[in-house]
C-alpha cells in the first residue's frame, strides 16, 4: 500500500485541527463538539440504563445545587449548556462529566467530600475537562495515532526497518501508547485541577476546598478504601502542593463571587 496518501491525510488533519485550550496550550482536535456531544450523550443513557442510580435524595439534591452554582460562573456559552448530573450507588469515590455537559458523582464521594467545597471541587474539575475539550482531544490524538500506525507501516514495508519505523512514528509525535497518551492524560488533569479550582472560586466556594478533598482522598486510600481516580491522576501530594500554592490567589476571588451574591449553600 502506498504510504504518500495516509500521509497527506495525517498532514491534512494536523493542519486543520488545531485549537487552543483556556490555559492557552496548543490542541489537535479533529472531531466537532456535535459528534462528541453525541457520543456523551449516548453515553450517559447507556450509564443510565446499566449502573444502579441512587435513590437518595440528598444526595441528588447536593448534587444538582452544587452544580448549578459552578454553571454560573461558567462562561456564556458554557452556561447554555444543559448540564445534568445523576448519582450512581457506587461506593468508589469518583465523578465524571461527559461532552454535552452530562456528569454523575458516586455515592462514594460523600466518603471523602464532608463539605459543599470539597465536593465542588471534584464536580469543577470534572466541568473543567468538558470546557478544555480533552474528550476530544484524546478521541482526535486516538484517530490521529492510527493513520500514523498505518502510514508507519507502510512506508517500514518499502524503505527502511522496524527501527526507523519506530523513529519515523516519533517524528509524527505519534510513537507508542506510553509517549503519547500517557503524558498526555496528565496534563489533562494537571489542567483541569488549575481550571476547576478556578471556577469554583468564581462561583464562590472556597478554593482550600480542593486542597481537603485530595487529602481526604489520599487518607482514604491509605485505610483501604483506594479511588481509582489515584491510580491515574498525577503524584496526590504534587497536587496538593499545587493546589495549595494557588488558594492565597483565589481566595479574593472568590470573595468577590460571594460579595457580588454568588453564596452556594448546599447541604450535605
Amino acid at each position: 500500500m502506498n504510504a504518500s496518501p495516509l500521509i497527506a491525510l495525517l498532514a491534512a488533519l494536523l493542519l486543520s485541527a488545531c485549537a487552543t485550550s483556556p490555559t492557552g496550550r496548543s490542541q489537535f482536535i479533529a472531531v466537532s463538539d456535535a459528534q462528541m456531544n453525541q457520543l456523551g450523550a449516548t453515553s450517559f443513557e447507556q450509564m443510565r440504563q446499566s449502573d444502579k442510580l441512587s435513590r437518595d435524595a440528598g444526595k441528588r439534591a447536593t448534587a444538582r445545587c452544587v452544580v448549578d452554582a459552578l454553571v454560573v460562573a461558567l462562561p456564556a456559552n458554557a452556561q447554555r449548556t444543559p448540564w445534568e448530573i445523576e448519582v450512581f450507588a457506587d461506593e468508589n469515590p469518583n465523578a465524571f462529566a461527559l461532552p454535552g455537559g452530562k456528569m454523575g458523582v458516586n455515592t462514594g464521594m460523600w466518603k471523602v467530600a464532608k463539605t459543599q467545597d470539597e465536593l465542588a471541587a471534584v464536580l469543577a474539575h470534572e466541568v473543567a475537562h468538558v470546557l478544555a475539550r480533552h474528550a476530544a482531544e484524546r478521541v482526535s490524538q486516538q484517530m490521529a495515532a492510527g493513520v500514523a500506525l498505518e502510514a508507519a507501516q507502510a512506508y517500514s514495508g518499502a524503505r527502511t526497518s522496524p527501527e526507523n519505523t519506530r523513529m519515523l512514528m516519533g517524528a509524527l509525535g505519534l510513537g507508542a501508547q506510553l509517549g503519547v497518551m500517557l503524558p498526555f492524560s496528565r496534563l489533562h488533569e494537571t489542567e483541569a485541577d488549575v481550571l476547576g479550582q478556578r471556577i469554583m472560586a468564581e462561583a464562590g466556594f472556597d478554593p482550600e476546598g480542593a486542597v481537603r478533598l485530595w487529602q481526604a482522598m489520599i487518607a482514604g486510600s491509605a485505610s483501604g478504601r483506594t479511588a481509582q481516580v489515584l491510580s491515574t491522576h498525577p503524584d496526590p501530594q504534587n497536587r496538593i502542593a499545587a493546589l495549595q500554592a494557588r488558594v492565597a490567589e483565589l481566595r479574593p476571588v472568590a470573595e468577590q463571587a460571594r460579595a457580588a451574591g454568588r453564596r452556594p449553600a448546599c447541604r450535605m
